[in-house]
C-alpha cells in the first residue's frame, strides 16, 4: 500500500507537469514578455511551432487586418499677409525745376508728380543732380552696387496718361526707340542743354514721342510725349511709392567726354 501510494503521488505530479506544458503550449504569440502587450504585427510570423519533451505541434494563429493610423498632417499654411495699399500723393505743380547739374536746370516732365527717387546710373560719365527746393518729395534709394554717384539719375513717378513736357531747355540730339534690357521696347530723347553744350540729358520710358532729332525744345513748355511708359517688371522706386505702381520717367545727364566702362554680359 505504501509503494501504491507512492505512485499515485508520482503519477499525480507528472500529470500536473503535463497540464502546464499544455498551459504554455496554448500561450498567444501575438502577446509579448513585458506585461502581455501586443507585439508589432508586421513582426509576429503567421505560424508557429512549439515542441515539448513529448509531442511537436504546430499552431496556427489568426492575425486580424487592421488600418494602420492615417500620418499626422501638418496645420495648413497661413495665408500671405495681406499688405495695406499705399496712397498716391499727387503733388499738382507747372512743371517747376526738381534738380540741378552745375549750370542746367531740370524740370519736372509732369504736372502731376508724386515723388523723386534718386539713385545709381549705370553710366560712369552721369552727373550727381542736386535736388532744388521746389522738388517734390524726394529720396535716395539703395545701392545698387554700382561705383557711381547715388543721385547720378532720377526716376520721376508721374501720374498715369497725364502728357510729359521737356525737362530742360536745348537741342534734340537723337530720339526714337530702343531695346530696354536686351528684349523689351521703350522710347526716348536726348537734349543738348543750352546751359552746358556738349553735355546730354537723357529722357527714358515714355510713349507717343513728340520731338525729333534737331528739334529745339524749352523745359516745361514744348511736349515731349503722350505719356509715361508703365515698364512690364517691378522698379526699384515702387518700393516706396503708392501702389498699385505707378509709371516713372527716368532722367540723367551725362558728360560723354568721361569714358564709360562697360558692365554686365551684354545682349545675347
Amino acid at each position: 500500500m505504501i509503494w501504491g501510494r507512492r505512485a499515485l503521488r508520482i503519477a499525480g505530479l507528472v500529470l500536473g507537469a503535463a497540464s502546464v506544458v499544455g498551459a504554455c503550449a496554448s500561450v498567444d504569440p501575438q502577446a509579448s514578455a513585458e506585461g502581455g502587450r501586443p507585439l508589432d504585427r508586421a513582426l509576429v510570423p503567421t505560424s508557429t511551432t512549439q515542441a515539448d519533451d513529448a509531442t511537436s505541434t504546430t499552431t496556427t494563429s489568426t492575425t486580424t487586418s487592421t488600418t494602420a493610423p492615417p500620418p499626422t498632417t501638418a496645420a495648413p499654411p497661413a495665408p500671405p499677409a495681406t499688405v495695406a495699399a499705399r496712397p498716391h500723393d499727387v503733388v499738382a505743380q507747372a512743371w517747376v525745376p526738381y534738380a540741378v547739374v552745375g549750370p542746367v536746370v531740370l524740370h519736372h516732365p509732369s504736372d502731376r508728380t508724386e515723388a523723386v527717387g534718386f539713385h545709381q546710373s549705370g553710366h560712369d560719365g552721369a552727373l550727381a543732380q542736386e535736388p532744388a527746393a521746389s522738388a517734390v518729395r524726394w529720396f535716395t534709394m539703395e545701392d545698387r552696387g554700382r561705383d557711381t554717384h547715388p543721385h547720378g539719375a532720377a526716376d520721376l513717378v508721374v501720374q498715369p496718361d497725364h502728357p510729359l513736357r521737356a525737362p530742360v531747355t536745348g537741342t534734340v540730339v537723337r530720339s526714337g526707340r530702343y531695346t530696354l534690357y536686351c528684349d523689351k521696347v521703350d522710347e526716348y530723347a536726348v537734349i543738348e542743354p543750352d546751359a552746358r553744350p556738349g553735355w546730354e540729358v537723357k529722357v527714358l520710358h515714355v510713349e507717343g514721342l513728340a520731338v525729333s532729332t534737331g528739334q529745339r525744345v524749352e523745359a516745361g513748355v514744348t511736349p515731349l510725349a503722350a505719356r509715361s511708359r508703365p515698364l512690364p517688371f517691378p522698379s526699384q522706386v515702387e518700393e516706396s511709392t503708392g501702389t498699385p505702381p505707378w509709371p516713372h520717367v527716368h532722367i540723367e545727364v551725362v558728360d560723354p567726354s568721361i569714358p564709360d566702362r562697360p558692365t554686365g554680359p551684354g545682349c545675347p
